[in-house]
């Protein structure tokens, strides 16, 4: 009898099947526009400051992005299936308490992001006005901060007609930049550096992997009866244009100006491909940089809120959303002014830092999701604590640092490089260690898991849900 209360006390998590619309290709133009701003620039800007060239970054890009938007699509296809949102579908695999693991690591990627989009949004205004660097850090914070409490809403609609302006002066500039002519250093092919190569492949693919943590939050949505394959290849084609496009202006502004800060350099590279654009070039990808900039301060609110209510339930009032809000301002203001003045260098460490945390649970949860349980999931077990998932799942935790310990030794950045990635020359190739690890040890741990019988009761548990 208590069951139902449960659900009901967080029925905002959980989008009831009457509530579902929307078509599935719908998902296309969300991913598209989503990576229009200056972050997804400054990922294709990575490369070519460690020395990489032209042609080879641009190949990391194209395989890089095809490598991570293949696991964030595979996420989105399970938003129509239970309409939840992402991170709470890890407990059934991490246990009711034990999802706060991969909760906290969506804490460090909000703020994480924020930081530097905080960085970007100052050097962008330096750039510009010539205002003072860590000043505007702050102000661009609290900007976004204070839009996030009374503009929520309307900050997507802007975001949205703020994207396709970004792509239309993107497609301007790609289209000019056919015209180019780089130097011959950026274009032989036989200037190949693994290093550099690697670090942009990796650092494009934990970019994409990096929307996983709420891609469902869009496609819970739209109506069950959307298929796999149909809202995959919707998600995949728009976030891989999307991403893959952007980065590549990148890498182009990299090439062409390799010793100025990625602001100074799209805009010189934008005013030399078509004199005069590169002011509002810059201004359009500021403005929106700081819509998600936003979105990410309202998701790492969220997430504060989630941790606190999984240790001791609690009814969220406005208050307590500014007082989280307000921590994950101090905390990204923090980071971003102790961060170095090389941002592409800091920015290509917090990326792989990223996908090191991410791809032990992206294997953990889609194996469980599509070969394990098959999707299907009591929503209401989801929400109860003493519930069928229990608090605490030893084979997910257990997986997820089986995964993460068999990549250290092939970790590669400035804090710690393992003794594989020295002998790799520096080449990162964790996530492709971590994967495979991750996803065997769970399999492995869940072979004595009865999950015909789980399914069974499944069905009884979730009578009546949507009624």
């Amino acid at each position: 009898m208590n069951k139902r209360p449960i659900i009901e006390r967080r029925s905002i998590d959980y989008i009831p099947l009457k509530e579902r619309h929307g078509k599935v290709w719908h998902l296309w133009p969300v991913w598209f526009s989503g990576d229009a701003h200056l972050a997804t620039i400054a990922t294709g800007f990575v490369g070519v400051a460690l020395g990489g060239n032209f042609i080879w970054m641009t190949i990391a890009i194209l395989l890089g992005c095809a490598l991570g938007t293949f696991f964030m699509a595979f996420h989105s296809t399970q938003g129509p299936q239970l309409g939840l949102p992402q991170m709470i579908q890890s407990r059934p695999q991490f246990g009711y308490l034990g999802a706060l693991l991969v909760w906290c690591v969506a804490l460090v990627t909000f703020i994480g992001y924020n930081a530097f989009n905080q960085v970007l949004a100052a050097d962008t205004l330096v750039t510009l006005f010539n205002w003072p660097s860590r000043v505007t850090i702050v102000i661009t914070g609290v900007f976004a901060v204070a839009l996030a409490v009374i503009g929520y809403d309307l900050i997507h609609k802007v975001q949205r007609i703020l994207a396709f302006v970004l792509i239309a002066g993107l497609l301007i500039m790609s289209c000019a930049a056919f015209g180019l002519k780089l130097s011959p250093a950026q274009t032989d092919l036989h200037h190949f550096t693994m290093v550099p190569f690697l670090t942009q492949l990796f650092a494009a693919a934990a970019y994409q992997v990096s929307w996983s943590i709420y891609v469902s939050d869009y496609s819970r949505y739209l109506p069950r009866d959307v298929g796999v394959r149909a809202s995959f290849w919707w998600t995949y084609v728009g976030a891989y244009i999307g991403g893959a496009w952007a980065m590549l202006v990148g890498n182009v502004a990299a090439a062409m100006f390799p010793k100025l800060e990625l602001s100074a350099a799209l805009k010189a590279a934008a005013d030399q491909i078509l004199p005069g654009s590169g002011a509002p070039l810059l201004i359009a990808s500021l403005l929106g940089l700081v819509t998600i900039t936003t979105i990410n301060f309202y998701g790492a609110s969220l997430t504060l809120l989630s941790v606190c209510d999984s240790i001791k339930p609690l009814k969220p009032t406005p208050t307590q959303r500014i007082l989280t809000l307000i921590f994950a301002l101090l905390i990204s203001c923090w980071i971003a002014l102790a961060a170095s003045k090389d941002f592409a260098r800091d920015f290509g460490e917090f990326l792989a830092i990223l996908l090191y945390l991410f791809t032990p649970w992206t294997a953990v949860n889609l194996v469980d999701f599509y070969i394990v349980r098959r999707g299907h999931y009591s929503v209401r077990e989801i929400f109860n604590p003493n519930g069928i998932y229990g608090r605490w799942n030893w084979r997910g935790l257990i997986a997820y640092f089986g995964g993460f310990i068999a990549m250290v030794p092939f970790f590669s950045t400035g804090l710690y490089r393992g003794p594989i990635a020295v002998y790799l020359g520096g080449a990162d190739v964790a996530m492709l260690v971590g994967l495979p690890v991750s996803a065997a040890i769970y399999l492995f741990t869940c072979r004595s898991l009865d999950v015909v019988g789980e399914q069974a009761r499944v069905l009884v548990l979730d009578q009546g849900l949507d009624d």
